[in-house]
């Protein structure tokens, strides 16, 4: 995989870079309530910049159907990029059409533009090959060099991912190549102990990367709502909580298996649950209860691990070597459900592990619960991304910059 170091000493000046970003920030209306990802591509899209490429930066935001949708626009994104690098950035209306072609046409050596979101086109996002080939020989006309630096998005065939690094010529930007970096750290070059806390909603979500840890991590934390099915599975009462029936017997086999290998398989031994989902917009306080995991009455809904759990997930991870957390472990974003994730990210922070956060809700759930994101050894920008390649798929987006 060339490298945007490689690039650059060939010499960038003048030449126009298309940037595959990850811009895809929450938005409450047009304010970013998150600028992770956008500070994540900052330091590649500067460089370039500095070295006179004339940079095009290209990204998707949420999921239009293939047509222009207002409340996704990337503009609120390219205001924040100008601001992160204190110069005035260009935005196209469009990703193809007049506007992307006159802005891309109006840059000097130096600056910066942003193209909109790239799934306004049906074309990026198509299973047909034809017509995704069709939107990337459209995106090419618009540079000269494609360098890939949209880590969250490089599980995707899409394309502005996949086949347009096949058009230019191209190289892996920094926040890339500091990813996979951080995952061979994970899969090929692990330190022991290695402690895996996952989390989030779905079992079924999280069923192949479990499958992968079972024959490399030495314990695996389970929290959120995926782990009332774990606990159904033992024959618990999980009352009203989250539970995927379908999945009890493929996780009792992975029990088994976990007993059978030596990995320790650790469920909460207590939860805080209620009978009601809390009001996440009013976030008035809560009514709960706390109650031993094999107890959850027939009426209330598990919605954070409890007190018990924190001390022992907290103990889990404290004499760890490398550490990956993927999935809050509770409904973090009511402030009376959000002691569990804090308590890992807390772990995490007081731990002399090489720790990882497995960006999505993870990552959103450490900046909003107040963490300095220098406390960790990374934050990922891309969290399914993440899990697949810890599952052992090939990334189509990876792929194509290695050719």
């Amino acid at each position: 995989m060339k490298t945007i170091d490689e690039l650059l000493a060939e010499g960038v000046a003048g030449k126009r870079v298309f940037v595959r970003a990850d811009l895809n920030v929450p938005l409450a209306g047009d304010t970013i309530t998150d600028d992770g990802r956008i500070r994540a591509v900052q330091p590649t899209i500067a460089k370039l910049a500095e070295a006179g490429a004339r940079v095009i930066v290209a990204s998707h935001l949420g999921r239009p159907k293939g047509a222009p949708d207002p409340a996704f626009s990337l503009a609120p994104a390219a205001k924040r990029l100008g601001e992160l690098l204190g110069a005035d950035v260009a935005f196209a209306t469009d990703t193809v059409g007049s506007s992307a072609k006159e802005t891309v046409a109006a840059l000097a050596d130096g600056q910066v533009a942003v193209i909109e979101n790239l799934r306004f086109n049906a074309g990026e996002t198509s299973k047909d090959d034809a017509e995704r080939g069709a939107f990337a020989d459209q995106l090419a006309e618009l540079a000269d060099v494609y360098v890939g630096d949209g880590f969250g998005a490089v599980h995707r065939k899409h394309a502005s991912v996949f086949d347009l690094p096949a058009r230019l010529p191209h190289a892996a930007g920094y926040l890339i190549a500091t990813e996979v970096g951080v995952l061979k750290k994970l899969t090929a070059e692990v330190k022991r102990p290695y402690v895996v806390v996952l989390g989030g909603a779905k079992v079924s979500d999280k069923l192949a990367v479990i499958d992968q840890l079972l024959g490399k991590a030495d314990r695996i934390l389970i929290g959120g709502g995926m782990a009332y099915t774990f606990l159904y599975a033992k024959g618990y009462e999980v009352g009203i909580s989250l539970l995927q029936k379908d999945q009890v017997d493929v996780v009792k086999e992975y029990m088994e298996r976990a007993e059978k290998s030596g990995v320790e398989l650790v469920l909460p031994v207590d939860i805080l649950a209620s009978a009601d989902f809390p009001d996440l917009k009013g976030k008035t306080p809560a009514e709960f209860i706390t109650v031993d995991a094999d107890k959850i009455p027939a009426d209330k809904e598990g919605l954070d691990i409890g007190p018990k759990t924190r001390e022992l997930y907290a103990s889990k991870i404290a004499d760890a070597e490398t550490v990956f957390w993927n999935g809050p472990v509770g409904v973090f974003e009511h402030p009376d459900y959000a002691g569990g994730t804090r308590a890992i990210a807390q772990a995490l922070v007081d731990s002399n592990a090489f720790t990882v956060v497995g960006g999505g809700d993870s990552a959103a759930a450490v900046r909003t619960l107040g963490f300095d994101e220098n406390a960790f050894g990374h934050i990922s920008t891309g969290g399914g991304a993440s899990l697949e390649y810890l599952e052992g798929k090939t990334l189509p987006g990876l792929a194509a910059l290695e050719v």
